[in-house]
């Protein structure tokens, strides 16, 4: 059980929650959740004790499983280690007997190292390399990376490890802060499948909601300075935050009328002889005054890009024997497609099988090897690139609200202003320096920018990495509400079922295009390739 007793967490003016107490049980999986900037990531620092609480206490067991970013700090070890280092007790016992053999045998030595089998007997130390090979393989770390170095393999690859690490050793408690980043669609399938049956406390934070939803048994939300406690999953809290939020605004609403008719009274008989009836209807306003509260960090921005000014042709893209090779790895073999107009694409697939190679060359980043892109009739590309620095100029002296009038010159200031308070660039914060944005800012300030300009298709690359779950769900809306054509690639499941009507799919023999939803396409996915295999 993890326990958090009175925690608090001040910067300065600003507080993040006050006096906050809640247990996290054994059996339990519970989703942290609130709007970026509400505290979720500094109450997993807190719990980890990687930084300090203004106040309170937190009690945890003695084995917790924690998912850490530290890449660096392993780049010469093996795969396997990093993975076994997750049982610090394990690892730091099998270390000192491997030193020990290493020096001269005596009676103390050999009484030592009698202790330090028992501990590795204990630990389940001589499993401990199938165990992480079994999380590997699991979470789709390739068998010839296991021996290598960690900085030898794909930088996605290593996060996937640290996951692995955080899983290993049978934790009584998992601290996961996001763990669906940098992973494809199969892997966060055997993690939800590794979680459900996981029997200890799980805290998780995440912007996929169809992983919550499909992990969660309960919802710890950061919002009105404190962590409220919701049974079910995120889309259970949702409804039954909103109805309390509801039935406030209309006590709120029913406070109103009374105080109004309360005052119309007062002013009518103040003068007359109902003196005592004109004091008790002035208690009475006083009693439905509202009291000051405490104010929602809930932040939801508003995304709907233009109607496109320009119609174009049915064929919006055209795709022609396309190639493109790295090196020696082939990335895309010989593909042709048409992408007619209104079309909806969701883009899947394993990480490394050329999802952005192909997003790139439909949108003219690069140029392919072999074939060619078409445009079609009057078609006016936005891209959105899963590299921010792609697109976006990180100068000194260059801030949010100028990054978007070099975007559209011709703009009023106003519009840009309105633009930027659709996604949270409220106040002062329009006018912060690039160089400071964190990821979410930069993918708003991005979608600003689609959102500002006219075009009548968007290809967008990982759009919701880093955005909170309320930004997610109303890029989702955003795009089924576009009049123009999407491309987009994700992994969140629940983005796609939002807009998607056809989907382009790398599978492990080649791409294959699907017209269908993504709900549609995983159910008949075995099919398909059995056709393909046949061909």
């Amino acid at each position: 059980m993890i326990v958090l007793d009175k925690i608090s967490k001040r910067y300065g003016p600003r507080t993040l929650f006050e006096d906050a107490s809640i247990s996290f049980t054994e059996g339990n999986r519970y989703g942290l959740t609130g709007p970026n900037g509400s505290g979720k990531t500094t109450l997993m620092r807190i719990i980890m004790g990687e930084e300090e609480a203004t106040s309170g206490n937190i009690t945890l067991p003695s084995r917790v499983g924690i998912l850490k970013q530290n890449i660096k700090d392993y780049e010469q070890d093996r795969v396997l280690d990093v993975v076994i280092m997750g049982n610090r007790k394990l690892w730091n016992t099998l270390k000192e007997r491997d030193a020990l053999y290493d020096v001269e045998m005596t009676d103390e030595v050999g009484m030592r190292l009698g202790e330090l089998e028992g501990i590795i007997a204990e630990e389940d130390g001589y499993s401990a390399e199938s165990e992480a090979e079994v999380l590997l393989s699991g979470m789709g770390v390739k068998t010839e990376y296991f021996e290598m170095k960690m900085h030898e393999i794909p930088t996605d690859t290593q996060f996937r490890v640290l996951l692995c690490q955080a899983l290993f050793g049978h934790p009584q408690a998992l601290l996961l802060d996001e763990p669906t980043n940098h992973l494809d669609m199969e892997s966060i399938g055997w993690l939800e499948t590794f979680l459900f049956n996981y029997t200890g406390a799980l805290v998780v934070t995440s912007h996929d909601r169809h992983f919550l939803n499909s992990v969660t048994t309960h919802i710890a939300d950061i919002d009105y300075e404190t962590i409220i406690l919701y049974p079910g999953n995120y889309d259970d809290m949702v409804v039954a935050k909103t109805a309390v939020r509801d039935r406030a605004a209309q006590d709120a609403k029913s406070k109103e009328k009374k105080i109004a008719q309360l005052k119309e009274f007062v002013a009518r008989f103040a003068a007359g002889t109902r003196a005592s009836q004109v004091q008790s209807r002035i208690r009475e306003i006083d009693r439905l005054k509202p009291q000051e509260t405490k104010t929602s960090n809930i932040q939801r921005p508003y995304i709907r890009f233009q109607t496109p000014e320009k119609q174009p042709g049915q064929i919006v893209l055209k795709a022609q024997g396309l190639g493109k090779s790295y090196e020696d790895k082939k990335v895309i073999k010989n593909f042709s497609l048409e992408i007619h107009r209104g079309d909806k694409i969701g883009v899947i697939g394993n990480n490394g099988r050329g999802k952005t190679t192909l997003l790139k060359l439909l949108a003219g980043a690069i140029e392919a090897d072999q074939g060619k892109v078409e445009l079609g009739h009057q078609s006016e590309i936005c891209y959105f690139p899963q590299n921010h620095s792609d697109i976006l100029i990180k100068q000194e002296g260059v801030n949010a609200f100028d990054w978007l009038k070099q975007k559209k010159p011709d703009a009023y200031d106003q519009d840009i202003r309105s633009v930027m308070g659709k996604v949270l660039f409220g106040g002062d914060d329009a006018f912060k320096k690039i160089k400071t944005l964190s990821g979410g800012e930069t993918a708003r300030l991005i979608i600003a920018a689609m959102m500002l300009t006219n075009h009548n298709v968007v290809i967008m690359d990982e759009p919701n990495n880093h955005l909170d779950l309320e930004a997610v769900s109303a890029l989702g809306w955003g795009i089924n509400e576009y009049k123009g054509t999407a491309i987009v690639a994700s992994h969140d499941r629940s983005l796609l079922a939002d807009f998607a009507t056809k989907i382009i799919a790398f599978e492990d023999d080649g791409i294959h295009v699907f017209d269908g939803n993504l709900e549609e396409y995983l159910k008949k996915k075995d099919e398909i390739l059995a056709k393909a295999k046949k061909k």
